[in-house]
């Protein structure tokens, strides 16, 4: 086994395993479980693998008519006393409808494919995502998890890629809220250090076989584009960007944080593989359950990640009692979400905390931490003086 072990990977890598030995505890998140994935399989009650249709198609139904009650309130009072309430609600809720689009990608809203795509394509063109192009690299992302260079969402950086940025563009990528309006940038051009489009049949994210799924998406995601334009000719731009635009704002600002917390910021420093070392167990054993309190049952228990990410075909309404039944079989490779308060302000911590710290992983090492680079909010002029 091959570890990355230089000074800095001991100090920013792990800090505290030196503290957990020394109190006996010993417990390593990077080894190998003593558990396989078919013993979580085997725990899981068979409930929590049935899909309904019906019951997707309910949880469909009471967000629209929220967002459409939502809309149809804000313009009927105009008032600015409200607008800022309605903004935050309704991007709420066009996260809430993300879910519900990425179950259809997931296959887990129904067992029949072409229902799975027409309410899929229906949900995510209205909040301007591409459904084809995001499914299939969503599925890449969830086939190689926890994998350095393979995985595709919020992937660390290897040292070498981190150090070739330019250092504006390491300020945009770790300063808040910054990285938390990343996702219409990553659907157009992915991550540093890779490239394709979600929109681009003949893009590297997609096989031949593929490019006629991708075209129809984005032919779905140009005409609400299209939409947009026009209403914003009949109706005025300003209207447009009350009623759509804002909360289409504080949907990115949530799909952004809650992808980030998914696999970043839990107070044991936690790895990333390489190699021979990557396996689809341990790379989901990396992901983190979260408490988001009142918001939970409206973005359909999306916090309850780590049975999600190890079985996706599992519906939302039964992640948590799959997650239940599974515990005792992760044993401390579960770790229990910090419970929230009605609004999870712990999470905005921890949110801020793993981006001004968790920078890149190194170039070598079949099994990496997240290190930080302690010169990076030190400004050009700062640095003259120092040298």
């Amino acid at each position: 086994m091959v570890v990355a072990m230089d000074k800095r990977s001991n100090v920013n890598g792990d800090p505290g395993a030196g503290d957990r030995n020394k109190k006996g505890e010993g417990f390593d998140p990077s080894a190998q479980p003593p558990f396989k994935i078919g013993d979580i399989r085997a725990a899981i009650p068979k409930h929590c693998w049935v899909k309904s249709p019906l019951r997707s198609m309910s949880y469909v139904v009471r967000d629209i008519c929220a967002v459409a009650a939502l809309a149809v309130a804000a313009v009927y009072f105009n008032s600015w006393f409200l607008w800022p309430l309605y903004w935050a609600a309704q991007g709420t809720l066009y996260w809430a409808i993300f879910v519900l689009g990425h179950d259809c990608g997931h296959g887990s809203f129904s067992d029949i494919p072409l229902l799975n795509s027409v309410v899929g394509h229906i949900l995510h063109s209205f909040i301007l995502v591409p459904y084809h192009g995001w499914r299939i690299s969503h599925r890449t992302h969830h086939q190689n998890h926890g994998h350095v260079e393979n995985d595709e969402s919020w992937v660390p950086l290897p040292e070498r890629v981190y150090k070739n940025l330019p250092h504006s563009t390491r300020m945009l990528r770790y300063t808040v809220p910054l990285p938390m309006l990343a996702y219409p940038l990553y659907l157009c051009y992915r991550s540093p250090g890779k490239e394709g489009s979600h929109f681009n049949p003949y893009s590297s994210l997609f096989a031949p076989s593929e490019r006629k799924l991708i075209a129809t998406s984005t032919t779905c995601w140009s005409i609400m584009f299209v939409t947009l334009i026009a209403l914003s000719f009949i109706f005025g731009p300003l209207s447009v960007l009350k009623v759509y635009g804002v909360p289409y704002i504080i949907f990115v600002m949530w799909l952004d944080a809650v992808t980030y917390l998914h696999h970043h910021g839990h107070d044991e420093k936690l790895p990333w593989y390489r190699g021979k070392e990557w396996s689809y167990l341990r790379g989901g054993l990396t992901t983190i359950d979260r408490d988001y309190g009142i918001f939970n049952n409206i973005h359909h228990d999306i916090g309850t990640h780590v049975i999600h990410h190890l079985f996706p075909q599992i519906p939302h309404y039964h992640l948590v009692d799959a997650t239940k039944s599974a515990k005792h079989v992760l044993g401390r490779y579960y770790r229990e979400p910090q419970t929230s308060g009605a609004i999870p302000i712990h999470l905005v911590e921890s949110l801020v905390a793993s981006i001004k710290k968790d920078h890149y992983v190194s170039d070598t090492g079949d099994i990496v931490f997240y290190e930080t680079d302690p010169d990076l909010y030190v400004y050009a002029s700062d640095k003259s003086k120092i040298n």
